[in-house]
């Protein structure tokens, strides 16, 4: 993020194809709110799109199962994969209990996150905390030069600051930088990726875009595929108004297909299908 100006984020929000893209999104989003299915029956939804989300985010985390491998198993200890299914799915839960913190501590619940995500799997004096100098990261999707300790610090900081303060810019763009911030950045040892993700689905939901969180960005992100995504991330890494617009383009039309996979759970429902 280059820019001096005082609201950062709304600045960006007026990059060229911003605007678009937050129209574009907001005119998703609406009519799935509005389906008759969601005056009773929003809970069922809201249930399957966290579902949906954590299978995606977990996809592009190497682990990329089918839904109904996910719905079936239980057991989500032993092999690679099925750690980082079982963290997005903890992560996705525990998104909706943080809504509250976020606005006041940034740092503190993206340390729940990371704490959340690694479920005792790394050692204990590394969770929850950003990595210090010479700690490595595994990180294999994201392959973008790694920023040393001290500006991870720094750029926390300043990211948190910008969510305390406040912001006029659209949910869509605090919620990309978010991501994007978090992706370049990679504070922690591991599940950084499905960290970012995470704290994008709170943005959105805190922001009153998603209010019940019915419209999983994971999703889109996923169906995009991973070249995709590590192509706009990488642009977004530029700093160029050009490779942000992208990026933020990229994370608009995952909503967007976050909100199709809803709109199709919801037309089930009313036929009885799901």
């Amino acid at each position: 993020m280059s820019t001096t100006a005082s609201d950062p984020l709304a600045t960006l929000g007026s990059l060229p194809g911003v605007p678009d893209a937050v129209d574009s999104v907001r005119k998703a989003v609406d009519p799935v709110y509005g389906h008759r299915v969601m005056r009773r029956r929003s809970n069922e939804v809201t249930a399957e799109a966290a579902l949906r989300g954590s299978r995606g985010s977990a996809a592009l985390a190497g682990a990329d199962w089918n839904l109904e491998e996910v719905r079936r198993r239980t057991d989500f200890s032993g092999e690679d994969e099925a750690r980082t299914v079982g963290a997005a799915l903890r992560l996705t839960a525990e998104a909706g209990q943080l809504l509250s913190i976020w606005r006041q501590s940034p740092l503190r619940v993206l340390a729940r996150l990371h704490l959340v995500a690694a479920g005792g799997a790394a050692p204990d004096d590394a969770v929850g905390r950003p990595r210090l100098a010479g700690e490595s990261v595994d990180e294999p999707l994201i392959e973008a030069p790694l920023p040393g300790a001290d500006e991870v610090a720094g750029r926390l900081e300043g990211l948190s600051q910008l969510i305390i303060a406040g912001t006029a810019a659209p949910a869509l763009v605090t919620a990309a930088v978010v991501h994007g911030e978090l992706l370049a950045l990679r504070p922690f040892g591991s599940h950084n990726g499905l960290v970012a993700r995470t704290a994008e689905r709170i943005v959105l939901i805190g922001s009153g875009l998603d209010p019940k969180s019915i419209c999983p960005a994971e999703v889109g992100h996923a169906e995009q595929g991973r070249a995709a995504y590590v192509a706009a991330f990488e642009g977004y890494t530029t700093g160029t108004p050009e490779g942000v617009a992208a990026w933020i383009a990229h994370c608009g039309r995952s909503v967007e297909l976050g909100v199709r996979e809803s709109t199709a759970v919801c037309e089930a429902l009313q036929r009885g299908a799901a």
